[in-house]
């Protein structure tokens, strides 16, 4: 988590990016342009099904017909108002790709039925772009025994493509089509494939560590009927699998210490939802702003301080153990791209008058293999997670970081990344980090922290103002209203999800139950600071629950929150 006291402005964002802008259509033509686009369109659809080069020139089993659009819609139905669908250029890798655009309300289809395939999980993959209202265009898998759909996410800040992929239980045919429904609704797709396999979002997560501390200052959840529940079985019962739990060593407020984690992950278990376990190794908050020794710490040598590391991992650990839980993953370290307990754990010199000079790689390699170590030592079977954040600096920034670690020998299991749309990047930026780095270092990726605001305002009851708090700061294509905050979350799950490669394996949703309530502010040693993420939790200011709850739910569940 960025420290809520932390300003940031979309001026961190990277420049130099395609942006849609003044646009009615994806690319800005004229309506002359369009005109002789969609009639392009015409003529390549009237003319032979030639596949493309290197591609099958016939149909068969598995086998989709003219995935790049280079015969126009050839092998495609198309459904919907004339002209609303066609084939224009600029594909993903080719010369052509299919867009929709809808001037009025209305919806347009474009599909294509496979048959002959083998029973059991099939994907559909593509490479696609898309904008206009929230859940506009969907990628649908229907008529296939058990259908599958997914909306697809918003390219409209960056104009990249993305790969979007979607499963569903095929019985031996299966129809894939691309529909968008709405005014002012449009989307691209390109490189259509259809194989055997399934992509699921396999980690559906939350982030609880202020549940104790809201409940304890008078925090109320609820259905969006107001029917009150508990707020872990609420996210259980919604669909969340995953529960990450930060551990402080000794903060002000006497919460987020070992006891209110093993409590909270015996709440976890009990709903049937797995543990990560968030070591920051400090008092209080870190990040990249932060990363404060204990204050029981200070004074340490390199060594002792390692010493540390392995006793206070190895004591909640063991807790945890004797509690009956074995957690499935522990971060040994918070957003640690400065490194950990500053300065000896420093990668670069964030104090040039404290003695301690340059980077310290060495040492911050000692402390992670301490951490690492004692979560072994205990348990296993639980895997290690090593934590970074912005996406938006680039991928050196990251594959920098990992590549020191690695070649002084620093295990992990698991690599977990911080993305908050509005201040680390576009959504390709995200797929583009997932992809590179679990292939350069051969693991999972986990976004770990995650969220977006269901709303500007700021709840009256415990006035702070919001670190988001400005139409600005807002990512293109997801308004801050419920649905908006929904879609937000689904996009991150299923750009994880459908990262090329396979290894991205979901998403955790960073304190959607910390409700504003009086006492329970950012700061824990003030109990009179504010709460600055209110507005980006999945209750609103009653309490009762949002859209977004829905979107920890398995894709062949419902709706929670209505019922």
């Amino acid at each position: 988590m960025i420290n809520p006291r932390t300003t940031h402005t979309p001026s961190n964002r990277q420049s130099g990016r395609i942006r849609l802008s003044g646009r009615t259509l994806p690319s800005g033509r004229t309506l002359a342009a369009v005109t002789a686009l969609a009639l392009a369109g015409t003529l390549l659809a009237a003319g032979p099904a030639a596949a493309a080069p290197g591609k099958p020139s016939s149909v068969g089993p598995a086998s989709v017909a003219n995935p790049g659009f280079e015969a126009g819609t050839a092998g495609w139905s198309v459904s919907g108002p004339d002209g609303a669908a066609t084939v224009e250029s600029g594909g993903a890798d080719s010369a052509h790709r299919l867009t929709h655009y809808l001037a009025s309300d209305n919806t347009v289809t474009t599909s294509q039925t496979v048959t002959g395939l083998k029973k059991g999980w099939w994907t559909l993959r593509a490479s696609i772009k898309s904008g206009g209202p929230v859940d506009s265009s969907r990628l649908v898998l229907s008529g296939c025994g058990s259908d599958g759909s997914t909306v697809l996410p918003s390219t409209e800040t960056d104009d990249q493509w993305l790969t979007l992929a979607v499963s569903a239980n095929v019985a031996g045919k299966c129809t894939l089509s691309l529909t968008t429904t709405g005014a002012g609704a449009w989307a691209s797709m390109d490189n259509v494939t259809f194989a055997e396999g399934r992509v699921e979002r396999t980690f559906r997560g939350a982030d609880l560590s202020g549940v104790p501390k809201n409940e304890d200052h008078g925090a109320v959840y609820a259905t969006a009927d107001g029917t009150r529940v508990d707020p872990v079985e609420a996210f259980a019962d919604a669909g969340a699998n995953l529960v990450r739990l930060k551990v402080w060593v000794n903060p002000a407020d006497g919460y987020n210490t070992r006891q209110q984690v093993v409590e909270m992950a015996k709440r976890a278990q009990a709903q049937g939802m797995k543990v990560l376990v968030d070591f920051h190794y400090s008092d209080r908050w870190t990040d990249p702003g932060a990363q404060g020794v204990p204050a029981a710490w200070k004074g340490m040598s390199a060594a002792a301080m390692a010493d540390a590391v392995y006793a206070h991992t190895k004591d909640v650990m063991a807790a945890l153990k004797a509690a009956g839980i074995t957690p499935y993953a522990a971060q040994v370290g918070n957003e640690i791209n400065p490194g950990m307990l500053w300065p000896l754990g420093q990668t670069w010199d964030v104090d040039p008058a404290d003695g301690v000079d340059g980077a310290q790689w060495d040492n911050l390699a000692t402390f992670l293999k301490a951490g690492t170590r004692a979560v072994k030592d205990v348990s296993p079977d639980t895997r290690t997670v090593l934590h970074l954040t912005n996406i938006n600096n680039g991928i050196g920034g990251l594959t920098w970081w990992f590549d020191e670690v690695t070649k002084r020998g620093v295990p992990m299991d698991v690599i977990g990344l911080s993305y908050y749309g509005y201040w680390h990047g576009t959504l390709a930026d995200l797929q583009n980090a997932v992809t590179t780095l679990s292939q350069r270092y051969g693991k999972d990726v986990l976004v770990v922290e995650t969220s977006y605001p269901f709303t500007l305002e700021d709840n009256p009851n415990a006035p702070w103002e919001n670190v988001i708090a400005n139409g600005s700061q807002l990512v293109k294509g997801y308004p801050a209203t419920p649905a908006g905050q929904a879609a937000n979350f689904r996009a991150v799950q299923d750009v994880v999800a459908s990262a090329p490669g396979g290894r991205g394996i979901g998403a955790v949703y960073w304190e959607p139950a910390w409700t504003s309530v009086p006492g329970n502010g950012w700061d824990p040693a003030d109990p009179a600071s504010g709460n600055a993420w209110e507005n980006q939790a999945v209750f609103d200011f009653a309490g009762r629950a949002l859209p977004a709850l829905d979107a920890f739910a398995a894709d062949d569940a419902g709706t929670w929150h209505r019922k």
